[in-house]
């Protein structure tokens, strides 16, 4: 296992552009001509820096819009940062956003075979992977429907399968955990918790700090964009939820 963490960021910063009015064609003149005026910036994150040591998990909290997905998404690579460095050693599976990377118009299948390749699996170590992923998701009778047939339950249980079924180094999740029934989200949470086991890098945002808990030892606060504190979770998790009771 290398030495170095599996997830680093350092003096990160992400900035988006809000754009004000219609996009009608008088709005892209107005626009080129007021550029200050028709835009506002929006920082995601400002300056940002901590690392994930292999095998550790991490929660990250904060309010809507403090910037959590945002973090996520750099650590996918989703998104490049505007400022800083983002790194992260070994190969990434992100559950970031119900069906995300899926083709509503490919079948459940060649979703499996498009997400493996993106990953870097060649043919052959999709197909051995093939049986497990799809008896995993519970959704074989399916399997060869275009997604745009499925529930948001079954894009849920085939995007999870394909994520942990492909063995990655760092697994990302985003909220997704709360879609789907009692019984699929234990296995879902049995499965996360043999990550664990297995040394695997784990980074969570959940909104349910029990959830949070039973996955990770660490967590970082996260309030528009700044990181506020990092540590131990039921540290942080105390911290949070006195701002939140305190009606900040």
């Amino acid at each position: 296992m290398s030495s170095q963490p599996a997830v680093e960021f350092r003096e990160v910063w992400k900035t988006f552009h809000r754009h004000t009015g219609q996009l009608l064609l008088r709005s892209h003149f107005k626009r080129l001509l007021t550029w200050k005026d028709s835009v506002e910036r929006f920082h995601a994150l400002r300056d940002v820096s901590f690392q994930v040591e292999h095998g550790e998990s991490l929660a990250v909290m904060g309010k809507n819009g403090a910037g959590k997905s945002t973090l996520l998404s750099l650590v996918a690579g989703l998104v490049p940062p505007d400022r800083g460095d983002v790194l992260a050693r070994g190969r990434v599976a992100a559950l970031l956003e119900l069906g995300s990377g899926f083709h509503p118009d490919l079948t459940g299948l060649e979703n499996i075979r498009l997400n493996a390749a993106l990953l870097g699996f060649s043919r052959k170590q999709t197909a051995a992977r093939l049986e497990e992923i799809v008896d995993f998701a519970e959704i074989s009778d399916f399997i060869r429907e275009p997604l745009r047939t499925y529930s948001s339950g079954m894009i849920m249980r085939l995007a999870f399968s394909v994520a942990v079924n492909l063995d990655p180094d760092i697994l990302l999740i985003d909220e997704v955990l709360t879609v789907g029934d009692a019984g699929f989200q234990a296995k879902c949470f049995d499965r996360i918790l043999d990550f664990r086991r297995r040394g695997k890098t784990i980074l969570c945002v959940s909104h349910a700090a029990g959830m949070a808990e039973r996955f990770c030892g660490r967590a970082l606060w996260l309030d528009h964009g700044e990181l506020m504190l990092d540590g131990e979770i039921g540290e942080v998790g105390c911290a949070y939820q006195g701002y939140l009771n305190a009606g900040a």
